[in-house]
């Protein structure tokens, strides 16, 4: 089957072809619609700050080398313990509605030697403010209950900067889907021209015979 026979039957069959893009694109159009309107995938919003823990230390000459390595260590046990459901179930207990539902947040830590840096991510921005809220109390109070390290009293946590909820792009896959939709229903109107070409019996083109093995002595023109 050469190229000049597969324009043939694309033209003889271009409604079959055309059948499922128009489908998909008339499902996809809400979706394709929300993404250029800039429909939101959600709310972030990041959290920095730094911890050390409370010393009594007397005054003395030289560095304080062994002071910033403490404060690392203790960022470093805050960010495991913000990744622990027990961070979540402290940040439920603020709330004064026992039946709020954390359902649905994101909750990741990581830190950079003395900087802890948190991230959360939700669907509703003003649930999410309350949550960032919520686990600014829980960070700087409830430490020395998961710690005993600290002595029965919580870190000194400083936040360095005000977390600010911001909406999260639209997902890639989210804004790729109506074209990857598209694509393949073309892919599929292909095939069904194709099969529809293989099952039909009539001939349309002296090609036709010849592949048949019928010779061909003459043709008439349609005109």
């Amino acid at each position: 089957m050469d190229i000049a026979e597969l324009f043939r039957i694309f033209i003889r069959r271009w409604w079959l072809i055309a059948l499922p893009p128009l489908l998909a694109a008339i499902i996809a159009a809400p979706q394709f619609i929300s993404g250029l309107n800039g429909a939101s995938g959600g709310f972030t919003a990041q959290l920095r700050y730094s911890a050390a823990q409370k010393l009594s230390l007397p005054e003395r000459d030289g560095d304080y080398t062994d002071i910033w390595q403490a404060s690392e260590y203790t960022v470093d046990a805050l960010t495991d313990w913000v990744r622990s459901a027990s961070f979540r179930a402290e940040i439920a207990a603020q709330f004064a509605d026992e039946d709020a539902s954390l359902a649905g947040l994101g909750i990741a830590a990581d830190n950079a030697r003395a900087l802890g840096l948190i991230y959360f991510s939700h669907s509703d921005g003003d649930a999410l403010q309350d949550i960032v809220d919520s686990a600014q109390i829980v960070l700087a109070t409830r430490s020395q209950h998961y710690f005993p390290q600290f002595g029965g009293e919580s870190a000194l946590v400083t936040i360095l900067e005000d977390a600010t909820v911001a909406a999260a792009p639209t997902p890639l896959s989210t804004r790729l889907a109506p074209l990857m939709q598209l694509g393949i229903a073309l892919l599929l109107g292909l095939a069904l021209a194709c099969i529809a070409e293989y099952i039909d019996p009539k001939i349309y083109h002296q090609d036709d015979l010849r592949r048949m093995g019928v010779s061909l002595l003459g043709s008439i023109p349609a005109d």
